[in-house]
């Protein structure tokens, strides 16, 4: 009988014996397994995105020719818009160049512009994250801020050979210096504890608001990214804020920050890597 029991045992004492194993393991070694077991997991992340792009490819092959060219000509017209955009943008440069040179002022930090295909997305109560194509083969390096069209996606948390991943704008990691538009006074954002996006809309929290401001569901404030302190340029949109009432202290405001919803569906982001990491 004894015997039995210590049969029935063996499995539990095998995993104590690996746990306290692990424990007791140096943290080199530690972060050295745990980046070998990424690397050997990432080709089958990868692999799945590019079968995904494949089939994709093939399901718009297999479109008529006459929603081909209803959508060549949607391209067209929106290509005219953005090329006419560009010119503005590039006449917006040259000023700016030309009055920081006037008035002695220092350059804004420059980017260089990395687009790069979502492999994998994590969201989940305990992760709001997601992993790109790119990674330090395309010189991605940590912190680097992530955009779309829409605004801030997030910030590189880990860089890997050929993957990087991505904390979401909705994760309680990442807090942003912040300014509501129109006014440049500096509030404070952070994601907030997120459910998975398919059963609730994606919200962040804003601080230390002034207690002069308002907004309300009915009339919004965006929140757009402030150049104190943080990576991301000025002027990139966080989200809405939709309800601030007054802090315990009675000195500021804080509240509820509207993330985009399209944040779930995202494809392809750009990552903002700085010329100038210094």
């Amino acid at each position: 009988m004894p015997s039995h029991r210590f049969d029935q045992a063996k499995p539990f004492a095998a995993l104590g014996i690996v746990v306290l194993a692990w424990i007791l393991l140096p943290v080199a070694v530690k972060s050295f397994l745990r980046s070998a077991l990424y690397e050997v997991q990432a080709p089958i992340a990868v692999s799945a995105s590019y079968a995904r792009d494949l089939q994709d490819y093939w399901a718009e092959r297999a479109q008529s020719k006459n929603d081909l060219l209803t959508a060549g000509r949607e391209l067209r017209r929106i290509y005219s818009g953005y090329e006419f955009e560009a010119q503005q943008t590039e006449a917006l440069r040259a000023e700016v160049a030309r009055l920081e040179q006037l008035l002695r002022l220092p350059s804004n930090p420059q980017y260089r512009l990395e687009p790069a295909r979502i492999a994998r997305r994590d969201f989940s109560g305990w992760w709001q994250q997601l992993v790109i194509r790119k990674g330090a083969n395309y010189g991605i390096p940590v912190g680097a801020p992530v955009v779309f069209g829409g605004g801030v996606v997030g910030r590189v948390r880990e860089v890997h050979a050929y993957t990087a991943v991505v904390d979401l704008i909705t994760s309680p990691t990442v807090r942003l210096a912040a300014n509501l538009e129109g006014d440049a006074r500096p509030v404070s954002y952070q994601g907030g504890i997120n459910l998975p996006f398919f059963l609730s809309a994606a919200r962040g929290v804003v601080e230390f608001v002034p207690p002069d401001v308002f907004a309300s569901a009915k009339s919004p404030k965006r929140l757009v990214t402030s150049d104190l302190g943080g990576v991301f340029p000025a002027g990139l949109t966080i989200g809405w804020v939709t309800r601030l009432e007054a802090s315990a202290d009675g000195l500021f405001k804080g509240g509820e920050v509207a993330l985009d919803p399209r944040l779930s569906e995202l494809s392809e982001v750009t990552v903002l890597v700085p010329l100038n990491p210094t």
